[in-house]
Formats: structure tokens, C-alpha cells, sequence
């Protein structure tokens, strides 16, 4: 009797001790479930959020330069033209290029998303064509946007800390001939500021550009922006001890190079 009695106890206090260990570990999966959660969820919003802030982006990745350009622009009061040097800088993100410079006390940023760019390569092509075969007209209102034209965007402002206006105007591309010579050329036109949307229509407009390229200082625009250019300067960015010049970048992933 006494065996038996404790037998009973004993199974009991086994079933005790199986629904205590039971819960414990049922509350830590809840935990953990609950970190992995409120871990997972941040991410997952901010990955959302980023693509629909930038629907171009091709890599989270803060902007970065790739190189310099020279350029000519008109000087004010003058019919000659002034030297203009560029930094050009990449913006993942936005898969834009922007060309950095400051003229007439304002500072810019003009940038090429990447049908812009392409564009951009593929009239240089055709001037080069026309240069070469000696057919270019000495006629701006019809060669100012002989190859076409594209929407942009700039930023402009006056100096580091003050407001920041943004516009999407047209920008055009053909040659003009200044001073007896043609040059391959972009016509920023103007627009209106963009900056402020829900304040109602703004009387802030960006300046009107005219930039002038030789046919080596195009060329050499071309180079920068390419995109494959561009993609392999992401790898080096990220990567800077492994990037080769056959890098390829393929939504935030890298193709590993395979053994011979």
C-alpha cells in the first residue's frame, strides 16, 4: 500500500515538473519570437521605405565621387566662355549622376539619371558624325536640342548652410558654334523651385545653363557615366581590397569569380 501511494506521488510530481519546464521553455520561445519580431519588423518596414523614397535605387549606398570634368560655361557680360571644373558624383541610391560646380556665386548639382546619361552618349556620337563629315549648322535655335532633350534635376544654393532649392527642368542637347569653333553642348533650361510641393507655386527659379564640351571633354563624361562604370565603383567602394575591373554588382549581391 505504502509503495503504491508513493508511486502515485511520485507520477504526479513528474507531471508537476514536465508542465513547469513546459512553460518555461514555451514563455522563452514567446521571447524570442517577440525579439525576432521587433527585429525583423524595423527591417523590413525600413527596406520598404526605402524603396519607395528612391524606386531607382540600385544600392543602399551613401554618395560618392568618380572623377572630374572640364567644361565651359558663358561668362557674364562677356561673349567669351569661362572654364568650368566639375566633380561628378555618384548617387546609388537614385542611380543619378550629379555634376557638382559653382557659378555666378551658386553653388549645383545637375544630375543624370541613367536614360539622361544615355542619351547624353549617344548625341555625342551623332556630333562626332556630323563634325567629322563637316555637316554642322552654324544655327542655335535649331542645334541647341538637335539630339533631343531629357528632364533633369538640380539643386542649388548660395552656400553650405542655407535653403536648398530643387527643380526638374529640360534639359537639351545639340552644339553651338562660339567664337568660329562648334562645341557639343547642354541647355539647362529653367523651372520652377520644387522644394517646398505643399507650399503652393513658388517664384524661385533655377538658372538657365548653357555648358560647352569639347569632343575630348564629352569623351571623357561619357567614361563617367557609364553605368558599368558606375556599378564597378559601388564594388570598390564597398569592397576596395577585391575589386577588379570585371566586377559586376547585381541587387546588392556580388557574383563570386570562379576558379579556372
Amino acid at each position: 500500500m505504502t509503495s503504491h501511494l508513493l508511486y502515485i506521488v511520485y507520477n504526479i510530481l513528474l507531471h508537476i515538473i514536465a508542465d513547469i519546464l513546459y512553460n518555461l521553455c514555451m514563455k522563452q520561445l514567446i521571447t524570442v519570437g517577440i525579439l525576432a519580431a521587433a527585429l525583423f519588423l524595423p527591417l523590413s518596414c525600413g527596406s520598404v521605405d526605402l524603396s519607395r523614397r528612391y524606386p531607382n535605387m540600385i544600392a543602399d549606398v551613401d554618395p560618392f565621387p568618380v572623377g572630374t570634368i572640364e567644361a565651359q560655361l558663358d561668362r557674364l557680360f562677356s561673349s567669351d566662355l569661362t572654364r568650368l571644373e566639375a566633380e561628378v558624383v555618384f548617387h546609388p541610391r537614385l542611380n543619378a549622376v550629379a555634376l557638382v560646380f559653382r557659378y555666378q556665386t551658386v553653388n549645383y548639382r545637375q544630375f543624370w539619371d541613367e536614360n539622361s546619361r544615355r542619351l547624353f552618349a549617344e548625341a555625342l556620337e551623332s556630333y562626332k558624325t556630323a563634325f567629322s563629315e563637316r555637316n554642322l549648322a552654324n544655327n542655335y535655335r535649331r542645334t541647341r536640342a538637335a539630339y533631343g532633350q531629357t528632364r533633369g534635376r538640380v539643386e542649388w544654393d548660395t552656400f553650405r548652410f542655407s535653403k536648398t532649392y530643387i527643380s526638374f527642368p529640360a534639359i537639351e542637347i545639340g552644339y553651338r558654334f562660339r567664337q568660329e569653333s562648334p562645341f557639343f553642348a547642354t541647355l539647362m533650361r529653367s523651372a520652377k523651385d520644387e522644394s517646398d510641393s505643399g507650399s503652393g507655386s513658388s517664384s524661385v527659379e533655377n538658372q538657365q545653363i548653357s555648358m560647352y564640351f569639347t569632343r575630348a571633354q564629352a569623351d571623357e563624361l561619357v567614361k563617367l557615366f557609364d553605368q558599368s562604370f558606375l556599378l564597378g565603383q559601388i564594388d570598390r567602394n564597398l569592397y576596395p581590397a577585391r575589386a577588379t575591373d570585371q566586377s559586376i554588382y547585381f541587387e546588392y549581391e556580388y557574383e563570386e569569380e570562379q576558379p579556372d
